[in-house]
């Protein structure tokens, strides 16, 4: 059953990374607008919490994400925009901040266009390959300079589409700004590939040749995850730093060094979660009357045991990296009107990560609408806001929403996390 990416309902949220037909979601119009008053200054204790509640039902949305689901695959893809605008209406629908709802009010006809150019664009990228390794280098160093542009169309067009209290978010970021953000992303990655297509060696070369591949491979990949927390942070620092609402601007304070900890923190996580039972298998071997008999004792899951660890990463590790990096960005994301919060905790994240898995593995994937639903409602309601100024003084200014919908297609094939 194809795995669709849960979508963060909160527009600056869109997460990892589901689908919908709540009527009530299709239909909720955006409220009257009423008369802009200038924000007024007022003292820092001053300050009004917004909550964000999610009040998503996984019986509705199953019946949603199974229609999608039979359409898409019927017209082989085509219907794929307005199962997202399904989707996206839903999840805005049921999140309310401070009462409000959101909405999204993106056309699917201009995310059909958008989507049909980027499968052109990787369309030509696959051909290329088929002639020549140098030829689809070309094609992906090409592609990897037209993302960037594409990750700032996306950002405005899913900002611009949505909407709180009638009033349309914006996305400030420049175009310079988004190529310093992003190109270091794909530097190692275009190294990478470059040197692999341009220097592997020939089955009939000496062992010396594939020795130093090897070895400049390796190197290449190391260095690929030693820059990893600052490409992370600089994305992270263009994002949060150019979210806007009426006359409210974000700001992104934490520093690449927060993104290292993280980073430290993570692999030492996932290096504990391995090791354990590493540990406890290694000690049932080879406390057998001899190695062999205790490999044997083990039976089918001598086999399985690579696969096991990469499971218990996916299961364990994900959700500490989920929660720490949620707390981390939202945390630090704030201006001199608002601050955001959030308070995101492990162990029920990890909880509810093995109860999904378990039972969308034991129900064929047919309980994935109801891990999506649940999964939204503990990441958002996590997240509060703080604010220097009544949300009533910020709705009297409208914005037209983007027409550029191409972005918004590239983010999802290319994996874009467009928030968190």
């Amino acid at each position: 059953m194809a795995k669709e990416a849960l979508p963060t309902p909160f527009p600056t949220m869109t997460e990892p990374t589901f689908a919908d037909t709540h009527p009530m979601a299709m239909a909720a119009p955006p409220r009257a607008a009423t008369a802009f008053t200038p924000p007024r200054a007022t003292p820092a204790t001053d300050t009004l919490p917004l909550d964000i509640v999610f009040t998503g039902s996984g019986s509705e949305y199953f019946r949603i994400w199974i229609v999608n689901l039979l359409l898409t695959l019927v017209t082989l893809g085509i219907y794929y925009p307005w199962a997202k605008v399904r989707r996206l209406r839903y999840f805005y629908g049921n999140t309310l901040v401070d009462g409000a709802a959101l909405d999204f009010h993106g056309d699917p006809k201009k995310m059909l266009k958008g989507s049909a150019l980027v499968a052109v664009l990787f369309g030509l990228y696959s051909l290329a390959g088929q002639f020549s390794p140098v030829a689809g280098l070309i094609a992906l160093v090409l592609v990897a300079l037209i993302g960037p542009a594409l990750l700032r169309a996306s950002m405005q067009f899913r900002l611009a589409n949505t909407s709180w209290r009638g009033l349309r978010f914006r996305f400030k970021g420049s175009m310079p700004e988004v190529y310093r953000a992003v190109l270091p992303l794909y530097a190692p990655a275009v190294l990478i590939l470059g040197y692999a297509a341009m220097a592997a060696p020939d089955t009939g070369e000496d062992t010396a040749a594939a020795t130093r591949f090897g070895l400049t491979m390796l190197g290449l990949l190391v260095l690929m995850l030693v820059v990893q927390p600052w490409t992370l942070w600089k994305l992270k620092q263009y994002q949060h730093n150019h979210y806007a609402f009426a006359t409210v601007q974000t700001r992104f304070t934490a520093t690449p060094w927060s993104f290292y900890k993280l980073g430290l923190k993570v692999c030492g996580f996932a290096l504990l979660a391995i090791a354990l039972p590493v540990a406890a298998i290694a000690a049932l071997v080879f406390t057998a009357p001899s190695p062999s008999q205790g490999l044997r004792g083990l039976g089918p899951l001598a086999t399985m045991l690579p696969f096991l660890l990469m499971l218990l990463v996916l299961v364990a590790v994900k959700p500490y990296a989920v929660s720490r990096t949620q707390n981390l960005v939202w945390n630090h994301t704030g201006g001199d009107q608002l601050q955001f919060h959030s308070a995101l905790r492990l162990v029920p994240l990890l909880w509810l990560t093995v109860k999904n898995w378990l039972l969308v593995l034991v129900t064929l994937g047919l309980y994935w609408p109801f891990a999506a639903i649940a999964m939204a409602r503990l990441r958002l309601q996590a997240v509060s806001i703080e604010t220097y100024i009544a949300p009533g003084t910020l709705v009297g200014q409208r914005t037209h929403g983007s027409q550029d919908a191409a972005g918004d297609a590239a983010g999802d094939m290319l994996g874009f996390d467009l928030g968190l």
